[in-house]
């Protein structure tokens, strides 16, 4: 039991644990923004656009009890739809951001040379060579 204690104390030490849970956190409190932006500063104009309706009341009654309350669905739908585009618009910037790093990184590599002068034939040998292909001479590293 021990052991298995352990073994779960350094899982959930992980930085990825530790950096998914912190995520978790920023997204539900990002989700509360979200839907408070739906259902207090879009749904209104858009709710008055469409003859002074309130989205969030709009159901269906079954009974007295019970209704089928499409106006919320609706609110969490476009909530769901504007989380997704900025979860979108984030990933998309931090491809960008990799491809550049990338792009930069391969700059990088292409700049170092990979041939050098042979001193004594002056023919161009890999850098990596100790002995010219062309004289046979031992090179110094």
């Amino acid at each position: 039991m021990k052991n298995f204690i352990n073994e779960f104390k350094k899982f959930a030490m992980r930085g990825n644990v530790i950096d998914m849970a912190v995520g978790i956190i920023i997204g539900a409190a990002f989700g509360k923004i979200v839907n408070s932006l739906v259902e207090d500063v879009l749904m209104p104009p858009i709710g008055l656009i469409l003859g002074k309706v309130d989205f969030s009341d709009l159901k269906f009654i079954l009974t007295d009890d019970v209704a089928i309350r499409y106006g919320a669905f609706i609110n969490a739908l476009i909530s769901f739809l504007i989380v997704a585009f900025a979860v979108f618009l984030l990933i998309k910037a931090i491809n960008t951001l990799q491809e550049r790093m990338a792009a930069k990184e391969k700059e990088e590599e292409a700049a170092e040379p990979t041939v050098k002068k042979c001193p004594y034939c002056d023919s161009e040998i890999s850098i990596k060579a100790t002995r010219c292909p062309h004289c046979t001479s031992e090179l110094k590293k």
